[in-house]
C-alpha cells in the first residue's frame, strides 16, 4: 500500500461548492460526490475532520451590507452551516461512514456540543467529525473555524478546497495570465495579499506551524492522490 503523507487532516468546504448550478443550494448530487472522495479517505484509514461554510444559504456579513446587525446575520451564518453539516452527515451516513456534528453553538437537538478532547475521540475511533456554526462568535469566518479547528485537534494538513487549481495571483476566471503558486509562504500570501483566506485564518496556521493545501475539490480523486504523495494544488507553509 502507498505510505499516506499524514493520519490526520481538516478539510474546509465552502458553502458554494454545495450549490447547485440551477441555482439551488444544496445539489443532492454534489453532496454526494464529495461524500464519495471523503469515504476513499477514511478507508485509506485517515482521520477526516470537515468544515462546511454557508455562503450557499446566508452570509452573514453581506446581510449586515443590507442593513441587519452584524452579530444577528453572524448568528444566521452559523446556522446555515449546521445545515450543510447535517446535509453533508446524511451523505456520509448513506455511504456506511460513522459521523458527529460538532457545533459551536448549543443545538444538541440535532447534533453535538463541540468538546475538544470528544472530537479528537470520535477521530480516534474513525469517525468523521463536521464542525459547525463557525467559532461560535460573530465576526469570525468559517476559514478562521476551520484553522482553529486543525490545531484544536492535532491535524498535520489543512486542505482548503476551492473550484480552482490552486493560489493564483488574481482570479484565474477574471484574469488569463494569473499567476499560479505552486509554493508560498504564509507571510507572501499575507504580504501580497492574495484571496486564499481571511487574514485571521492566516496568521493562525502561520503562527502554529500548519501547512496548508489549496487544491480543486471537484478533481475527481485528487485529494486522495494528495495523501498518497501527489503534488496538486498549492502548498503554503511557514
Amino acid at each position: 500500500m502507498t505510505k499516506l503523507i499524514c493520519q490526520r487532516i481538516l478539510l474546509k468546504l465552502s458553502g458554494e461548492a454545495l450549490m447547485s448550478e440551477k441555482g439551488g443550494s444544496i445539489d443532492a448530487e454534489i453532496v454526494k460526490r464529495l461524500a464519495t472522495e471523503i469515504k476513499e479517505l477514511c478507508e485509506a484509514g485517515i482521520e477526516v475532520g470537515l468544515v462546511i461554510g454557508g455562503g450557499n444559504i446566508l452570509r452573514g456579513a453581506q446581510k449586515a451590507s443590507e442593513g441587519l446587525d452584524r452579530v444577528t446575520g453572524d448568528q444566521m451564518g452559523m446556522l446555515a452551516t449546521v445545515i450543510n453539516a447535517l446535509a453533508m452527515q446524511d451523505a456520509l451516513e448513506f455511504l456506511g461512514l460513522q459521523v458527529r456534528v460538532m457545533s459551536a453553538l448549543k443545538i444538541n437537538q440535532v447534533c453535538e456540543d463541540y468538546i475538544r478532547r470528544r472530537a479528537v475521540r470520535h477521530l480516534e475511533k474513525g469517525r468523521v467529525v463536521i464542525f459547525a456554526a463557525g467559532t461560535g462568535n460573530p465576526f469570525f469566518t468559517t476559514d478562521s473555524a476551520a484553522s482553529l479547528r486543525a490545531i484544536e485537534i492535532n491535524a498535520q494538513l489543512m486542505i482548503k478546497a476551492t473550484k480552482v487549481k490552486g493560489v493564483y495571483s488574481a482570479d484565474p476566471e477574471k484574469v488569463k495570465d494569473a499567476q499560479f503558486y505552486a509554493r508560498l509562504t504564509y507571510d507572501e500570501a499575507l504580504d501580497q495579499r492574495l484571496n486564499v483566506m481571511d487574514t485571521t485564518a492566516l496568521v493562525l496556521c502561520r503562527d502554529n506551524n500548519l501547512p496548508m493545501r489549496v487544491m480543486n475539490i471537484f478533481e475527481q480523486g485528487a485529494v486522495m492522490r494528495l495523501m498518497q504523495g501527489e503534488d496538486i494544488g498549492s502548498l503554503i507553509e511557514r
